[in-house]
Protein backbone atom coordinates (compact mmCIF):
# COMPACT_ATOMS: atom_id res chain seq x y z
CA UNK A 1 0.00 0.00 0.00
CA UNK A 2 1.52 3.33 -1.08
CA UNK A 3 -1.32 5.58 0.07
CA UNK A 4 -4.19 5.15 2.49
CA UNK A 5 -7.51 5.23 0.63
CA UNK A 6 -9.97 7.19 2.79
CA UNK A 7 -13.76 7.02 2.84
CA UNK A 8 -16.24 9.29 4.61
CA UNK A 9 -18.93 7.72 6.79
CA UNK A 10 -21.70 10.31 6.34
CA UNK A 11 -22.01 13.69 4.69
CA UNK A 12 -21.77 15.60 7.98
CA UNK A 13 -20.85 19.28 7.96
CA UNK A 14 -17.57 18.63 9.80
CA UNK A 15 -16.33 16.80 6.69
CA UNK A 16 -15.61 20.14 5.06
CA UNK A 17 -12.74 20.58 7.55
CA UNK A 18 -11.50 17.02 7.19
CA UNK A 19 -11.49 16.76 3.38
CA UNK A 20 -8.71 19.35 2.84
CA UNK A 21 -6.55 17.56 5.41
CA UNK A 22 -6.72 14.24 3.54
CA UNK A 23 -5.95 15.98 0.28
CA UNK A 24 -3.02 17.85 1.80
CA UNK A 25 -1.57 14.74 3.40
CA UNK A 26 1.18 13.08 1.36
CA UNK A 27 0.23 9.52 2.26
CA UNK A 28 -3.54 9.56 1.94
CA UNK A 29 -6.21 10.12 -0.70
CA UNK A 30 -9.95 10.62 -0.48
CA UNK A 31 -11.69 8.05 -2.68
CA UNK A 32 -15.24 7.53 -1.40
CA UNK A 33 -18.22 8.78 0.58
CA UNK A 34 -21.18 6.79 1.89
CA UNK A 35 -24.60 7.91 3.05
CA UNK A 36 -27.95 6.30 3.76
CA UNK A 37 -29.05 6.82 0.16
CA UNK A 38 -27.05 6.64 -3.04
CA UNK A 39 -28.66 9.86 -4.28
CA UNK A 40 -27.40 11.82 -1.28
CA UNK A 41 -23.94 10.25 -1.44
CA UNK A 42 -23.61 10.91 -5.17
CA UNK A 43 -24.70 14.52 -4.80
CA UNK A 44 -22.09 15.02 -2.07
CA UNK A 45 -19.43 13.26 -4.15
CA UNK A 46 -20.16 15.54 -7.10
CA UNK A 47 -19.99 18.63 -4.89
CA UNK A 48 -16.63 17.71 -3.38
CA UNK A 49 -15.03 15.91 -6.30
CA UNK A 50 -14.95 12.49 -4.61
CA UNK A 51 -14.51 9.59 -7.06
CA UNK A 52 -16.94 7.05 -5.58
CA UNK A 53 -20.30 7.19 -3.81
CA UNK A 54 -22.09 4.43 -1.91
CA UNK A 55 -25.72 4.17 -0.83
CA UNK A 56 -24.90 2.41 2.43
CA UNK A 57 -21.97 2.35 4.82
CA UNK A 58 -21.60 -1.42 4.55
CA UNK A 59 -21.43 -1.23 0.76
CA UNK A 60 -18.43 1.07 1.09
CA UNK A 61 -16.80 -1.18 3.70
CA UNK A 62 -17.25 -4.23 1.44
CA UNK A 63 -16.13 -2.52 -1.77
CA UNK A 64 -12.42 -3.30 -1.49
CA UNK A 65 -11.77 0.33 -2.52
CA UNK A 66 -11.25 1.84 0.96
CA UNK A 67 -8.63 1.26 3.66
CA UNK A 68 -9.66 3.76 6.35
CA UNK A 69 -12.82 5.66 7.22
CA UNK A 70 -13.60 8.89 9.01
CA UNK A 71 -16.69 8.48 11.21
CA UNK A 72 -18.48 11.82 11.59
CA UNK A 73 -21.98 10.62 12.49
CA UNK A 74 -23.93 11.93 15.52
CA UNK A 75 -22.21 11.07 18.80
CA UNK A 76 -24.39 8.16 19.88
CA UNK A 77 -23.77 6.37 16.56
CA UNK A 78 -19.97 6.53 16.78
CA UNK A 79 -19.54 3.21 18.57
CA UNK A 80 -21.83 1.03 16.47
CA UNK A 81 -20.59 2.30 13.09
CA UNK A 82 -16.93 2.24 14.15
CA UNK A 83 -17.22 -1.37 15.30
CA UNK A 84 -19.07 -2.27 12.08
CA UNK A 85 -16.25 -0.70 10.07
CA UNK A 86 -13.52 -2.44 12.09
CA UNK A 87 -15.25 -5.80 11.73
CA UNK A 88 -15.30 -5.17 7.97
CA UNK A 89 -11.55 -4.62 7.84
CA UNK A 90 -11.46 -0.81 7.96
CA UNK A 91 -9.11 1.37 9.96
CA UNK A 92 -11.13 4.03 11.80
CA UNK A 93 -10.62 7.66 12.75
CA UNK A 94 -13.66 8.50 14.87
CA UNK A 95 -14.67 12.10 15.51
CA UNK A 96 -14.75 13.28 19.11
CA UNK A 97 -16.35 12.44 21.44
CA UNK A 98 -15.20 8.91 20.70
CA UNK A 99 -18.30 7.45 22.38
CA UNK A 100 -20.80 8.36 25.07
CA UNK A 101 -20.21 5.42 27.44
CA UNK A 102 -17.03 3.86 28.77
CA UNK A 103 -18.29 0.41 27.79
CA UNK A 104 -18.56 1.59 24.19
CA UNK A 105 -15.01 2.97 24.30
CA UNK A 106 -13.70 -0.38 25.50
CA UNK A 107 -15.72 -2.27 22.88
CA UNK A 108 -14.38 -0.06 20.09
CA UNK A 109 -10.74 -0.56 21.01
CA UNK A 110 -11.33 -4.27 21.54
CA UNK A 111 -12.79 -4.53 18.04
CA UNK A 112 -9.69 -2.81 16.70
CA UNK A 113 -7.42 -5.33 18.43
CA UNK A 114 -9.52 -8.31 17.37
CA UNK A 115 -9.42 -7.27 13.72
CA UNK A 116 -5.85 -6.01 13.65
CA UNK A 117 -6.97 -2.51 12.70
CA UNK A 118 -6.15 0.95 14.01
CA UNK A 119 -8.81 3.08 15.66
CA UNK A 120 -8.25 6.51 17.17
CA UNK A 121 -10.17 9.54 18.38
CA UNK A 122 -10.15 12.52 16.02
CA UNK A 123 -9.11 15.28 18.44
CA UNK A 124 -7.52 17.54 15.85
CA UNK A 125 -6.12 20.21 18.20
CA UNK A 126 -4.04 17.64 20.15
CA UNK A 127 -2.00 16.92 17.01
CA UNK A 128 -1.44 20.58 16.17
CA UNK A 129 1.88 22.37 16.57
CA UNK A 130 0.31 24.77 19.09
CA UNK A 131 -0.64 22.01 21.53
CA UNK A 132 2.73 20.33 21.12
CA UNK A 133 4.43 23.67 21.83
CA UNK A 134 2.45 23.98 25.06
CA UNK A 135 3.81 20.60 26.13
CA UNK A 136 7.36 21.68 25.27
CA UNK A 137 7.08 24.90 27.30
CA UNK A 138 5.73 23.05 30.32
CA UNK A 139 8.40 20.33 30.05
CA UNK A 140 11.09 23.02 29.82
CA UNK A 141 9.92 24.50 33.13
CA UNK A 142 8.76 27.82 31.68
CA UNK A 143 5.69 27.80 33.93
CA UNK A 144 7.35 26.17 36.92
CA UNK A 145 4.92 23.78 38.58
CA UNK A 146 1.58 23.99 36.83
CA UNK A 147 -1.11 24.64 39.42
CA UNK A 148 -4.33 25.54 37.60
CA UNK A 149 -6.06 25.80 34.26
CA UNK A 150 -9.17 27.60 33.08
CA UNK A 151 -10.83 27.40 29.70
CA UNK A 152 -14.02 28.16 27.81
CA UNK A 153 -15.59 27.08 24.55
CA UNK A 154 -18.97 28.49 23.59
CA UNK A 155 -20.99 29.37 20.50
CA UNK A 156 -24.67 30.03 19.81
CA UNK A 157 -26.88 27.40 18.18
CA UNK A 158 -30.23 28.13 16.58
CA UNK A 159 -32.80 26.19 18.56
CA UNK A 160 -35.56 26.47 15.97
CA UNK A 161 -36.09 23.50 13.69
CA UNK A 162 -34.88 23.93 10.11
CA UNK A 163 -36.63 21.78 7.53
CA UNK A 164 -38.43 20.00 10.35
CA UNK A 165 -35.21 19.06 12.12
CA UNK A 166 -33.28 20.59 15.02
CA UNK A 167 -29.50 20.71 15.11
CA UNK A 168 -28.26 17.21 16.06
CA UNK A 169 -26.28 18.81 18.91
CA UNK A 170 -29.64 19.48 20.60
CA UNK A 171 -30.95 15.91 20.30
CA UNK A 172 -30.45 13.93 23.51
CA UNK A 173 -31.08 10.57 21.82
CA UNK A 174 -28.20 11.29 19.44
CA UNK A 175 -25.75 12.25 22.19
CA UNK A 176 -26.24 16.00 22.08
CA UNK A 177 -25.13 18.47 24.72
CA UNK A 178 -22.57 21.21 25.26
CA UNK A 179 -20.11 19.02 27.18
CA UNK A 180 -20.12 16.29 24.52
CA UNK A 181 -19.69 18.83 21.74
CA UNK A 182 -17.27 21.48 23.07
CA UNK A 183 -16.70 20.73 26.77
CA UNK A 184 -14.61 17.71 25.87
CA UNK A 185 -11.93 20.09 24.55
CA UNK A 186 -11.04 21.64 27.93
CA UNK A 187 -11.42 18.20 29.53
CA UNK A 188 -8.83 16.93 27.08
CA UNK A 189 -6.53 19.94 27.53
CA UNK A 190 -6.56 19.57 31.31
CA UNK A 191 -5.71 15.89 31.05
CA UNK A 192 -2.85 16.73 28.68
CA UNK A 193 -1.46 19.45 30.96
CA UNK A 194 -1.82 17.50 34.22
CA UNK A 195 -0.85 14.14 32.79
CA UNK A 196 -4.00 12.24 33.68
CA UNK A 197 -7.68 12.46 34.64
CA UNK A 198 -9.02 14.39 37.65
CA UNK A 199 -9.60 12.78 41.02
CA UNK A 200 -12.88 14.60 41.65
CA UNK A 201 -15.29 16.70 39.59
CA UNK A 202 -18.20 19.04 40.23
CA UNK A 203 -20.56 20.25 37.56
CA UNK A 204 -23.56 22.54 37.12
CA UNK A 205 -25.72 22.68 34.02
CA UNK A 206 -28.68 24.56 32.57
CA UNK A 207 -30.78 22.30 30.38
CA UNK A 208 -33.13 22.60 27.43
CA UNK A 209 -34.37 19.90 25.03
CA UNK A 210 -33.12 17.35 27.63
CA UNK A 211 -29.49 18.32 26.98
CA UNK A 212 -27.08 20.73 28.66
CA UNK A 213 -27.11 24.13 26.97
CA UNK A 214 -24.67 25.63 29.49
CA UNK A 215 -22.21 23.81 31.73
CA UNK A 216 -19.68 24.92 34.34
CA UNK A 217 -17.15 22.44 35.72
CA UNK A 218 -14.54 22.27 38.45
CA UNK A 219 -12.00 19.44 38.39
CA UNK A 220 -9.37 18.62 41.01
CA UNK A 221 -6.11 16.75 40.41
CA UNK A 222 -3.43 15.26 42.59
CA UNK A 223 -1.34 17.75 44.52
CA UNK A 224 -4.13 20.31 44.89
CA UNK A 225 -4.10 21.26 41.21
CA UNK A 226 -7.37 22.45 39.69
CA UNK A 227 -9.07 23.06 36.36
CA UNK A 228 -12.21 25.03 35.61
CA UNK A 229 -14.13 25.35 32.37
CA UNK A 230 -17.39 26.61 30.95
CA UNK A 231 -19.11 25.64 27.70
CA UNK A 232 -22.33 26.79 26.12
CA UNK A 233 -24.67 26.61 23.15
CA UNK A 234 -26.43 29.95 23.80
CA UNK A 235 -23.69 32.51 24.39
CA UNK A 236 -21.47 34.43 22.00
CA UNK A 237 -18.55 32.57 20.44
CA UNK A 238 -15.54 32.27 22.71
CA UNK A 239 -12.64 29.89 23.03
CA UNK A 240 -9.83 30.72 25.42
CA UNK A 241 -7.51 28.98 27.86
CA UNK A 242 -5.07 30.00 30.57
CA UNK A 243 -2.51 27.68 32.11
CA UNK A 244 -0.94 28.97 35.33
CA UNK A 245 2.17 27.88 37.18
CA UNK A 246 4.51 28.97 39.96
CA UNK A 247 6.87 30.75 37.54
CA UNK A 248 4.62 31.86 34.71
CA UNK A 249 1.41 31.42 32.75
CA UNK A 250 0.21 30.88 29.20
CA UNK A 251 -2.73 32.66 27.59
CA UNK A 252 -4.25 31.13 24.45
CA UNK A 253 -6.97 32.92 22.52
CA UNK A 254 -7.61 30.01 20.16
CA UNK A 255 -6.58 26.88 22.08
CA UNK A 256 -8.86 24.51 20.18
CA UNK A 257 -9.42 26.12 16.78
CA UNK A 258 -5.83 27.03 15.93
CA UNK A 259 -3.62 30.10 16.48
CA UNK A 260 -3.49 31.29 12.89
CA UNK A 261 -6.86 32.96 12.51
CA UNK A 262 -6.98 36.77 12.94
CA UNK A 263 -7.78 36.48 16.67
CA UNK A 264 -5.27 33.77 17.48
CA UNK A 265 -2.29 34.24 19.79
CA UNK A 266 -0.30 32.47 22.47
CA UNK A 267 1.41 34.58 25.13
CA UNK A 268 3.89 33.47 27.77
CA UNK A 269 3.97 35.61 30.93
CA UNK A 270 6.79 35.41 33.45
CA UNK A 271 6.34 35.75 37.18
CA UNK A 272 6.57 39.55 37.00
CA UNK A 273 3.88 39.74 34.33
CA UNK A 274 6.14 40.44 31.36
CA UNK A 275 4.81 38.84 28.20
CA UNK A 276 6.38 37.15 25.21
CA UNK A 277 4.50 36.11 22.08
CA UNK A 278 5.17 32.50 21.18
CA UNK A 279 5.41 31.82 17.46
CA UNK A 280 3.82 28.62 16.21
CA UNK A 281 4.62 26.91 12.92
CA UNK A 282 1.60 27.21 10.68
CA UNK A 283 -0.17 23.98 9.85
CA UNK A 284 -3.72 23.15 8.80
CA UNK A 285 -5.63 22.29 11.97
CA UNK A 286 -6.90 18.87 10.82
CA UNK A 287 -3.78 17.68 9.04
CA UNK A 288 -2.05 16.13 12.05
CA UNK A 289 -4.75 13.59 12.84
CA UNK A 290 -4.82 12.38 9.23
CA UNK A 291 -1.04 12.16 9.03
CA UNK A 292 -0.98 10.24 12.33
CA UNK A 293 -3.44 7.63 11.05
CA UNK A 294 -1.67 7.34 7.69
CA UNK A 295 1.62 6.64 9.49
CA UNK A 296 -0.01 4.15 11.86
CA UNK A 297 -1.47 2.19 8.94
CA UNK A 298 1.52 2.34 6.60
CA UNK A 299 4.37 2.12 9.13
CA UNK A 300 2.77 0.33 12.08
CA UNK A 301 3.53 3.18 14.48
CA UNK A 302 1.23 3.66 17.51
CA UNK A 303 -1.46 6.30 17.22
CA UNK A 304 -0.58 9.56 18.97
CA UNK A 305 -3.74 9.56 21.10
CA UNK A 306 -3.79 6.48 23.31
CA UNK A 307 -6.75 4.38 24.33
CA UNK A 308 -6.21 5.44 27.96
CA UNK A 309 -6.37 9.14 27.07
CA UNK A 310 -9.56 8.67 25.10
CA UNK A 311 -11.13 6.51 27.81
CA UNK A 312 -10.37 9.16 30.42
CA UNK A 313 -11.99 11.90 28.28
CA UNK A 314 -15.25 9.96 28.28
CA UNK A 315 -14.99 8.88 31.91
CA UNK A 316 -14.50 12.50 33.02
CA UNK A 317 -17.38 13.82 30.93
CA UNK A 318 -19.71 11.16 32.33
CA UNK A 319 -18.62 11.97 35.89
CA UNK A 320 -19.40 15.66 35.28
CA UNK A 321 -22.86 14.81 33.96
CA UNK A 322 -23.43 12.62 37.00
CA UNK A 323 -22.32 15.42 39.30
CA UNK A 324 -24.69 17.92 37.71
CA UNK A 325 -27.59 15.48 37.83
CA UNK A 326 -27.04 14.48 41.46
CA UNK A 327 -25.81 17.88 42.69
CA UNK A 328 -22.71 16.50 44.34
CA UNK A 329 -18.96 16.05 43.95
CA UNK A 330 -18.15 12.84 42.08
CA UNK A 331 -14.93 10.89 42.63
CA UNK A 332 -13.49 9.16 39.59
Amino acid sequence: MKKVRWGLVSTARINRRFIPAVRESKRGELVAVASRTLEKAQSYADEWGIPQAFGSYQDMFDSGEVDAVYVSLPNRLHASLSIQALNSGMHVLCEKPFAVTVDDVDAMFEAGKKNGRNIAEAFMYRHHTQCKKIGELIAAGKLGEVTSLSASFSFPITTEAVGGKRNVRLESELGGGAVWDVGVYPISLAQFVFGGPPEQVWGVQNSQFEIDMNFAAQMSYRGGRTAHFTCSFDTAFQTRAEIRGTLGRLELTRPFTGPHDPEGSILLFDRAGNSEKIEIDEEYLYLGEVRDMNDAILDGTPNFLTADETRNHIKTALALYQSAKENRIVTL
